[in-house]
């Protein structure tokens, strides 16, 4: 007797996902009133808000219709590179014919599995020149003679600023330090909503700091070579 098949088979995408489908319809009174010559100020009012809800329900029906989308195309990627029970069950075979989704990362030493569509994994992503979808953390670890010395790890192209998750926490900790320094009391750096000007304002103050502090010092050296002079 066969043995029956357990497996679950991969999730299909639906036919009714696009979001181009919604569109607006005007109302009967919009219809009548797009035929008038004029208008007063209030239907003139009136319609521009009908037309405004409108256009805001349609947004937002494209919006969760591309979010939908998203989960079905996440979807059958995870099926296809991560759970699939095909996958499991030839492992041996895959690894022996040398297939895509079971490589290892190319980077020399590194035993961790290759990401999809590439040749190396995520910790080793930037080395791959063809990729563009990861750029490496500016944060500056130490200054050294050569240059400064980043942190290096790949984070997303779209982050704002371009830190990873460690860094933007020290980053958040910083700012809250200066806001501090500003007079202003901040409690947590989760929740932070400065001012732009006060940041500025800030960084000046900082810098005509160090220019005075510097002026000091060139001061006192020169009084000191003036006396040594005499």
């Amino acid at each position: 007797m066969a043995a029956k098949n357990n497996t679950l088979p991969p999730p299909s995408s639906s036919k009714n996902d696009d979001p181009s489908t919604s569109a607006i319809t005007p109302s009967q009174e919009d219809a009548y009133l797009s035929r008038a010559s004029h208008l007063t100020r209030q239907e003139l009012l009136h319609r521009r808000s009908q037309r405004l809800k409108e256009l805001t329900k349609c947004y937002k029906d494209h919006y969760w219709g591309f979010m939908e989308h998203l989960k079905i195309q996440y979807r059958e990627y995870y099926w296809k590179y991560g759970v699939s029970p095909f996958k499991q069950d030839n492992e041996v075979a895959a690894v022996e014919g040398g297939d895509d989704n079971n490589r290892r990362c190319a980077s020399v030493g590194c035993k961790l599995k290759a990401m999809a569509l590439t040749s190396f994994c995520h910790l080793h992503i930037l080395s791959d020149s063809k990729q563009r979808l990861y750029k490496a953390c500016t944060y500056v670890i130490k200054s050294a003679q050569a240059g400064p010395i980043t942190c290096g790890k790949p984070i997303l192209r779209s982050t704002t600023p371009s830190l990873c998750t460690v860094h933007f926490q020290k980053a958040q900790k910083h700012v809250t330090r200066a806001l501090r320094k500003a007079g202003l009391n901040v409690t947590s750096s989760s929740k932070l909503a400065p001012k732009f000007h006060v940041i500025v304002a800030e960084y000046v103050r900082q810098i005509q700091s160090k220019r005075r502090a510097a002026r000091k010092d060139n001061k006192h050296k020169v009084a000191i070579k003036e006396e040594t002079a005499d």
